[in-house]
């Protein structure tokens, strides 16, 4: 890193905030020694946590506000009677260019409500979608949309495609990334009208990756593409069940370990292997969902995580901004547009 990034952190969202945002933010300081932070939320409660971590202290500081954004408020809500909030405050951080980026693990409507609302869209992207990324049999994969639009149309779709496969590149470093609209068969005419125009959009652009066609539900954990696209509500319930499978597999798991005298031995044996197992399936390692489309970084991170995953939550964070992410996404955007009215300036001078 050549520089100091600083990051706007919501120290109050989370259900162990702001302790665990606190000690996140202290191994983040471990892995980025250039990254400052600014933590919004109540001083009282933040400056002791600091003070205990001494390295942290000296590269960060406090921007005091009582306002918090609750996991039970209702976006539109917390829009319009939030703007004192920790995290309101902390996205306009991002916007007045105080900060890079804003990392919050609150309330995921009211984040995307209020980036939104203050950051706006990039030139050409209408709707922004949430990115993740997560382990698969050849590597890691992104998916997108998980959530933030349950009803899509091919543009949109076109769109989450491109951006997905910066995110590919800048974040997990792919050099050509694969891409694939989840459908419900492989062949060209399955699925509805908006997926079928999308894959007959994607085809035609000129893309840094290689549009590889529809991909179904096993595809996903196979790693069969490197970018996953579909509407928010198919994507949420993917990766909810991709969860839950993974849950409920640890589960059955631990109690075959218990079931015996034999089975208890076998765990000793097998438990460097297991060791092994859990790292690479650690869903802290995967924490950090990105709102791609706005005007400025925004990482989202598990309401529920420990200080690991909120570490890698900023990681997820600097990656983005270290690589240009959001530049890259509208270079590719602007190139496409401008291709786009070439090939029509084409048309109609043959006609």
């Amino acid at each position: 890193m050549s520089g100091d990034i600083a990051l706007a952190l919501d120290a109050m969202g989370g259900d162990q905030a702001p302790d665990m945002v606190v000690r996140g933010a202290n191994l983040a300081r471990k892995r980025f020694p250039n990254a400052r932070f600014i933590f919004f939320g109540n001083e009282a409660q933040i400056a002791p946590l600091l003070k205990r971590m001494p390295r942290l202290a000296k590269v960060s500081s406090i921007v005091h506000t009582d306002q918090v954004i609750s996991g039970e408020d209702k976006p539109s809500i917390a829009l319009r009677t939030g703007r004192q909030s920790s995290m309101r405050l902390a996205i306009n951080a991002v916007h007045d260019g105080r900060a890079a980026g804003v990392v919050s693990a609150g309330n995921t409507g009211a984040l995307m409500a209020m980036a939104k609302f203050v950051l706006k869209t990039l030139p050409g992207i209408s709707r922004p979608a949430i990115a993740s990324f997560f382990p698969t049999m050849r590597g890691e994969s992104v998916m997108l949309d998980l959530g933030a639009n349950l009803q899509c149309d091919a543009e949109n779709l076109m769109q989450f495609a491109i951006m997905g496969e910066v995110f590919a590149r800048t974040v997990l470093g792919t050099v050509r990334p694969s891409i694939g609209l989840l459908n419900v068969g492989s062949e060209d005419l399955k699925g509805h009208e908006a997926l079928r125009e999308a894959s007959a959009m994607l085809r035609e652009l000129d893309l840094p990756g290689t549009f590889h066609g529809f991909v179904e539900g096993d595809d996903i954990a196979k790693g069969t593409v490197d970018v996953v696209v579909t509407d928010g509500f198919t994507g949420n319930i993917a990766l909810k069940s991709i969860e839950g499978t993974a849950r409920l597999y640890s589960e059955f798991l631990r109690a075959t370990f218990k079931s015996s005298l034999l089975a208890k031995i076998g765990y000793l044996l097998a438990r460097p292997a297991l060791g092994a197992l859990r790292l690479r399936t650690d869903p802290r390692r995967y924490n950090g969902a990105i709102f791609l489309g706005l005007n400025g970084v925004t990482v989202k991170s598990h309401g529920g995580t420990d200080a690991i995953g909120f570490s890698n939550a900023i990681g997820v964070a600097v990656d983005m901004i270290l690589h240009g992410a959001i530049e890259k996404i509208r270079e590719d955007f602007a190139h496409i547009t401008s291709s786009a009215a070439g090939t029509g300036a084409q048309v109609a001078t043959l006609g």
